[in-house]
């Protein structure tokens, strides 16, 4: 078997060794290395002006410093960014790049103008999540999401390697299992309910007229039930390969950026002395990983397919093993099925074989997996097609669809592997504590189970909608109507919902409850904080208020876990009762009490409805979101969130941003201070400091030094540090406090998002200033003589601190020796 590599993973958690790399910068800083890079120079930019340029000394040339801007979630606009309205593309695209006042497109030709400030420039990256309306459509692939989160979010660690892998096999088989679900809801829908069901029963086909002619009735060809399977496979096997399609198109949209080579070995001590110790996030290969990608794409593809093939050849099987059934196609099918199999645990073993590997950019292709697993799957589904279109005599359509039953084994074994992923990241949480860390590391896991219930949500909703659709007005599964509906474990799926919701509901009031608590607590510390000033007590309340709704994130984890909890004990419950019983709720309480009937009949009908209406819910948020730019940029806060890790887990997710975003940051950092030998300072609100941050960690030490890196309103630690930490946890921060020299932080106690990014003591210049004053006034005064607004997560940049503490990184960077501002102003560093 292939081994495995895991994110940040060489013979241990990479990510969490970090001790040598103080000392590869230090020997970085003492002997100036040169930087080797392949980089060409950036479009729009041009090299410093020579000495003498105006208001330079004679045999001087000024210093230009540039301050890089990069927004946070929602997607401010470049004239936002840089408060003018006339702004032009430095380079890149519509979709993300830089920008500029059009007054300072050609700063680099007369640096002379900025003696005192530095250059603004915005990187806008708001399409990257937020453009086209077919964007929209990606609110679809949500479970995808999730499942691909559930993977980075394990637990720091040791010395503990095999735990690692087996961590990230088990979220990947997790998001395998999500594959088949959503095909196997496709061929619920179109195979069982539409083909077998409704084409094979007169009430239900007479009312249809373009089901006609696939009716018994009507005699056709088509009629035979095996075909009508075989036609209607034509549904799931269509989306399988739009997945498909969707998976790649992205990926070369999206993620084929190639980041900056910096020479590992030559001149850059850190990767020559020991990649093994270095944070997994400055790992050459981080965000670029084609191999893992393309590997993934094909076994998901090929789950697809024989997922179809194997609901076509288990309905014809139920036929071929009766008794007077062909000999041969019974032979055939269990050949086919015995091959199907193997298929299957090939695709098993392709994911569960290799991880992703970072230490370079991985652009290799395993060929024969990416080209012939899949066209294996879908022949095997055309074998499988022809197989039950075979003409069989005396065949019909009646009950439910042959082999629907792995509806309930699906639950089971997703179940399954989200108990070995919270055990196993109980076992690496013991490798490596970090007290920070949310849910005592069970974070994955939890959000590994939001996924599958996501995702048998959707698939549930979708085939109970349909169901009903066909059904008339009556409930499916009740004997009210013509057709016998959706699996049964389906309807006991749903009928938890409305119990998870009433406990949901109670913990909010809970937390609203907290809530309020911390008010009157904030309240008391407001008064005192301002206890020279006249009593507001309406300003007051709404900055005690505001305080106490930003704490609320803290909390949020235990929602989180609670909800997975239930979810889980709740799923188990609906399998076994549906397993236990052969019926719907509603029909299984029936010979007992009263009120026990009537309560499994409401939660019954109510949970259908409650499907249904979330999955109708979620295409009307689709279709509004495709039509209006504002709610699609209102979704795209999500994906800004959720689809900011590489598809390590899932190919059928969202693609990730940051793929593009990371590199597109990384390269202006190395093209401009290359070229023009000046200081930088790239400036990151909220997610944008996630951006910011993890370009710095990409750059080699001969550019970090010219560059300082300035947050605010930052996730780092706050969220991304306690629910990412292995990548994000407190030695992989602490270890870019060692990297980046010049590194501030700014935050309010306000803010429902940013905070410190540094909670532990470390060693060098302090980074976290704060908590900055909000609002900047309590009453009116001489320079607020209006009630200054309380700002919380926004306009850090109006507070008079931002420009302090840009200027004080400016000035602290290290400025170009004057040998080396001479003639044409390029650096090597």
């Amino acid at each position: 078997m292939a081994s495995s590599t895991e994110p940040g993973q060489g013979p241990a958690d990479t990510a969490e060794h970090t001790d040598r790399t103080d000392t590869a910068e230090q020997t970085a800083d003492r002997t100036d290395t040169a930087e080797h890079t392949d980089a060409p120079a950036s479009t729009g930019t041009s090299t410093a002006g020579a000495a003498g340029a105006a208001g330079a000394p004679p045999g001087h040339a000024p210093e230009l410093a540039l301050e890089l801007l990069v927004h946070g979630v929602g997607g401010t606009t470049p004239q936002a960014m840089l408060d003018d309205p006339r702004t032009v593309l430095v380079t890149g695209d519509e979709t993300a790049g830089i920008h500029r006042r059009a007054e300072d497109a050609d700063a680099e030709s007369r640096p002379g103008d900025y003696p005192d400030r530095p250059v603004p420039e915005a990187y806008s990256w708001a399409n990257l999540t937020s453009g086209n309306g077919a964007r929209a459509l990606w609110l679809l692939l949500l479970p995808f999401m999730v499942a691909n989160l559930a993977h980075w979010m394990r637990p720091a660690t040791r010395d503990r390697g095999g735990a690692v892998r087996a961590y990230g096999v088990l979220v990947r088989l997790v998001a395998l299992s999500l594959t088949v679900l959503l095909v196997a809801a496709a061929c619920e829908v179109a195979l069982d309910l539409i083909a077998w069901q409704c084409a094979g029963t007169r009430a239900c086909a007479s009312d249809r007229p373009w089901l006609a002619f696939l009716a018994p009735e009507h005699g056709g060809w088509w009629s035979a039930p095996g075909r009508r399977l075989a036609l209607a496979a034509a549904v799931p096997t269509a989306l399988t390969g739009l997945l498909w399609w969707l998976s790649h198109r992205t990926w070369s949209a999206y993620e084929s950026q190639q980041p900056p080579r910096h020479g590992a070995g030559e001149g850059d001590p850190e990767e020559r002395d020991g990649a093994q110790d270095l944070p997994a996030l400055r790992l050459a290969g981080f965000w670029y990983g084609r191999r893992l990608v393309a590997r993934l794409r094909a076994a998901h593809t090929a789950a697809g397919f024989l997922t179809v093939a194997a609901a076509l050849t288990a309905a014809a099987a139920s036929h071929d093993q009766e008794t007077g059934g062909s000999a041969w196609l019974d032979a055939s099918g269990r050949v086919l099925a015995a091959v199907l199999a193997a298929a299957g645990a090939f695709v098993v073993w392709v994911v569960w074989a290799r991880g992703r590997g970072e230490k370079e950019a991985d652009d290799r292709v395993d060929r024969a997996i990416v080209r012939a697993l899949p066209g294996t799957a879908l022949a095997l589904l055309l074998a499988a097609a022809v197989h039950a279109a075979w003409y069989r005599p005396g065949w019909s359509s009646e009950g439910a669809l042959p082999g629907s039953g792995a509806f309930g084994v699906l639950p089971l074994v997703q179940g399954a592997l989200v108990v070995a992923i919270a055990a196993t990241a109980w076992w690496l949480r013991r490798g490596g504590p970090d007290g920070r860390t949310v849910l005592g590391g069970l974070a994955g896991a939890a959000v590994a189970m939001l996924g599958c219930a996501l995702g048998g949500l959707m698939s549930g909703g979708v085939a109970q909608r349909t169901a009903d659709w066909l059904d008339g007005t009556a409930t499916p599964g009740t004997g009210g109507g013509p057709l016998q509906g959706p699996p049964v474990v389906l309807s006991w799926q749903a009928a938890t919902i409305p119990l998870l919701l009433l406990v949901l509901a109670g913990v909010a009031v809970c937390f609203a409850g907290l809530t309020w608590r911390n008010g009157r607590l904030e309240a008391a510390e407001v008064r005192a904080d301002h206890g020279g000033e006249p009593e507001d007590s309406s300003r007051t309340r709404a900055i005690a208020g505001t305080l106490a709704r930003a704490r609320l994130t803290d909390s949020a984890p235990w929602l989180v876990g609670a909800t997975a909890a239930l979810t889980l004990l709740l799923g188990g419950v609906a399998v076994l009762g549906a397993w236990a019983t052969g019926e719907v709720p509603g029909e299984a309480a029936e010979g007992t009490t009263d009120l026990l009937a009537a309560a499994a009949r409401s939660a019954q009908e109510l949970g259908s409805w409650l499907v249904g209406l979330g999955f109708l819910l979620l295409l009307a948020c689709g279709r509004r979101a495709y039509k209006d730019a504002a709610t699609r940029r209102t979704i795209g806060i999500l994906w800004d969130v959720g689809t900011f890790w590489p598809r390590a887990a899932h190919p059928f997710a969202p693609p990730c941003y940051a793929e593009r975003a990371v590199p597109d940051l990384t390269w202006r950092m190395v093209t401009w201070t290359r070229t023009t030998g000046g200081r930088l300072v790239i400036s990151g609100h909220s997610q944008g400091s996630v951006l910011a941050a993890a370009a710095v960690w990409q750059l080699a030490p001969g550019t970090r030094r010219r560059v300082a890196l300035l947050t605010y309103g930052s996730p780092l630690e706050r969220l991304y540090g306690r629910w990412f930490p292995a990548y994000f946890g407190s030695r992989p921060l602490h270890a870019l406090h060692r990297q980046v020299h010049c590194w501030r932080n700014l935050w309010r106690r306000t803010d429902p998002i940013g905070g410190p990014v540094l909670t532990l003591g470390g060693t060098g210049p302090e980074v976290d200033r704060g908590p900055l004053r909000d609002p900047l006034a309590y009453g009116r005064t001489s320079e607020h003589p209006l009630p200054a607004p309380i700002l919380g997560h926004s306009d850090y940049q109006a507070d008079p601190v931002f420009a302090e503490e840009r200027t004080g990184l400016l000035e602290r960077l290290p400025r170009v020796p004057e040998q080396r501002q001479a003639g044409s102003g390029r650096s090597s560093s």
